[in-house]
């Protein structure tokens, strides 16, 4: 069944479509984001006499899930795709004109010719979890600019005891989130089981194995751990030409951010505590390479283990494999 094309650019307050119909025509329609807007969506599609629709939309976090979902459980095909890709395909088009109609019909070409594949929900235990980590984040983030602000020299006595009655305060809550994830990975036994086996990795604790799973969302999505770095941004890129352009590698950086960021201390800890990591880095130092590329494939290392921990669900052992 040719179902109708829906490109759809969002942003916080509302969303502009781009309708493909299976004759070819165009509509164009903007709704408020809200799920009255939403509702208001499903109403100008039944008016266009459409029934189903594949819609596409970019990778806006807060701002495109709450859409993605309901279309989803409208029954429609929905595709959620790398903002990069959709900035790479206007390109490859020369598109010169860029406003928000113009990109919801650009994003529905995309759609019409990439076919890109479907977005299925984050499953709910994973949301929440995903949620409480990126609390913690925060709140580590506020407790980290309280403490810049302090260490930079207060001369008023009211301020600084602001400034510590908050980081107390911001301290008892990092602790009260550190216990919620606690508790709601061990009230769910696949994250439970999950977390045990990360945390038999050496330099991976317990909030590291958290923020991996939390991104990660299931292991079963990637067919192998280089897919899995590539989704971490963890995957070299060379830029070579001929025999006279050859640059220092380095991490591609087209992933999540917030794991690589998770990884990082992770990363330095294994280098000293983990056998594979460490002969990995004694290796690469052996070669010339600089401290943060040696640090770059530390990371990319991890992720294979880790990959390979939780696709095999054993603990990890020295001797063990990874790809």
């Amino acid at each position: 069944m040719t179902l109708s094309l829906l490109g759809i650019d969002i942003s916080k307050l509302k969303f502009d479509v781009c309708l493909i119909l299976q004759t070819g025509k165009l509509r164009h329609k903007v709704f408020p984001n809200n799920q009255a807007g939403f509702q208001q969506l499903s109403a100008w599609l039944l008016k266009q006499k459409v029934e189903r629709v594949h819609a596409c939309m970019e990778a806006t976090g807060t701002y495109a899930e709450p859409l993605a979902l309901y279309l989803h459980q409208a029954g429609h095909q929905v595709s959620v795709v790398n903002p990069a890709k959709i900035k790479a395909y206007a390109q490859s088009h020369l598109s010169r004109t860029k406003t928000d109609k113009a990109d919801a019909q650009l994003i529905a070409r995309f759609c019409q010719e990439r076919h890109p594949p479907a977005w299925q929900p984050v499953p709910q235990e994973i949301a929440d979890l995903q949620a409480l980590v990126r609390r913690l984040e925060a709140l580590s983030e506020m407790r980290q600019m309280e403490l810049n602000r302090l260490s930079a020299g207060v001369s008023t006595e009211r301020v600084r005891s602001s400034l510590e009655r908050l980081i107390t305060y911001l301290d008892q809550e990092i602790q009260d989130t550190e216990a919620l994830i606690d508790e709601h990975i061990d009230s769910h036994p696949t994250l439970h089981e999950q977390r045990e086996l990360l945390v038999s990795i050496p330099g991976i604790g317990q909030t590291t194995a958290a923020k991996l799973l939390a991104e990660i969302l299931d292991v079963k999505l990637y067919e192998s751990a280089r897919q899995l770095a590539a989704f971490a941004g963890l995957a070299p890129r060379l830029h070579e030409s001929g025999s006279s352009v050859k640059k220092r590698a380095r991490l591609s950086k087209v992933g999540t951010p917030r794991l690589r960021k998770a990884l990082y201390f992770p990363a330095i800890s294994a280098m000293r505590h983990n056998p594979q990591v460490r002969a990995l880095s004694v290796r690469l130092k052996e070669r010339g390479k600089c401290p943060m590329q040696i640090i770059g494939a530390a990371m990319r290392k991890l992720v294979h283990i880790a990959f390979g921990v939780l696709k095999n669900g054993e603990r990890f052992k020295p001797e063990m494999k990874t790809a």
